[in-house]
């Protein structure tokens, strides 16, 4: 018997701290593995030119169609393609600022709470099946309009939203990014001219108004099935951590 497999989307302007939860989660849970959406760019050849310069944060330097192959074969299979291999995990994320004690902590959680444990088929005696494996797919662009089919295989959708300052100082702070053929550095004003107008244009339909620094349009974000991190979280990684992990264990429990 296949295994159960869920599809955990973390998604999130850049440097909103998607990646750093993904692999606390990865940590935590049992039988889950990660999938960036960053190892399915095109070739550095083919990244389109906006302004004179590679832009890096738009739809059209994804190559979606082997993306959601990828997630389809996740679904279907239990783990990543075969083929697959990550340059993502070659660029550092630091240090998570949520100590270890903290993550064995919620280790002990997952395996000794009972609901927990018929979430995740953890024991048998209690789920009579087989372990769920969960692929948590870690995505600067997830849940665009553009991208409704990709959108809709998700089983549960994160969303971690974040302010234009707070993501130019951390991408900032970067010192760049391994890609398919080579390394690529910021150029001068990048998250103003590239990074920012792409999250607002993908993203500005889940918020009151448009505003992506206000509140999320909450009658949106039920309509298209997505859980949007509070905001006092975005640079509180024990807060993040925490809402997480109880809000996929409530999403898995509406499930079931």
């Amino acid at each position: 018997m296949r295994p159960k497999t869920i599809l955990l989307g973390i998604s999130g302007p850049s440097s909103s701290g998607k990646t750093t939860l993904s692999r606390l989660v990865r940590t935590i849970l049992p039988s889950s593995f990660i999938l960036h959406l960053d190892d399915f760019y095109l070739t550095d050849a083919e990244i389109p030119i906006r302004n004179g310069v590679q832009d890096w944060d738009c739809i059209e330097s994804l190559d979606l169609t082997t993306f959601e192959d990828s997630l389809r074969y996740i679904k279907e299979h239990g783990q990543s393609p075969p083929d697959l291999v990550s340059k993502e995990d070659q660029n550092a994320v630091g240090e998570s600022g949520v100590s270890a004690e903290a993550v064995e902590q919620w280790k002990s959680v997952v395996r000794e709470n009972e609901q927990w444990q018929k979430l995740l088929g953890l024991n048998i005696s209690l789920t009579g099946s087989g372990e769920v494996r969960v692929a948590i797919i870690d995505g600067f662009l997830l849940y665009a309009e553009s991208m409704r089919t990709i959108r809709e295989l998700f089983d549960v959708k994160l969303f971690l939203p974040t302010t234009k300052a707070l993501t130019k100082r951390r991408r900032e702070a970067r010192q760049g990014y391994v890609t398919i053929e080579g390394f690529w550095e910021d150029p001068p004003g990048y998250v103003d001219d590239i990074v920012w107008p792409n999250y607002v244009r993908d993203h500005e339909f889940l918020f009151r108004n448009g505003l992506v620094e206000e509140e999320v349009d909450e009658a949106v974000c039920e309509k298209v099935h997505i859980c949007a991190m509070p905001r006092e979280y975005a640079e509180d990684m024990d807060g993040a951590l925490t809402w997480t992990m109880n809000t996929l264990k409530d999403a898995l429990s509406s499930q079931t």
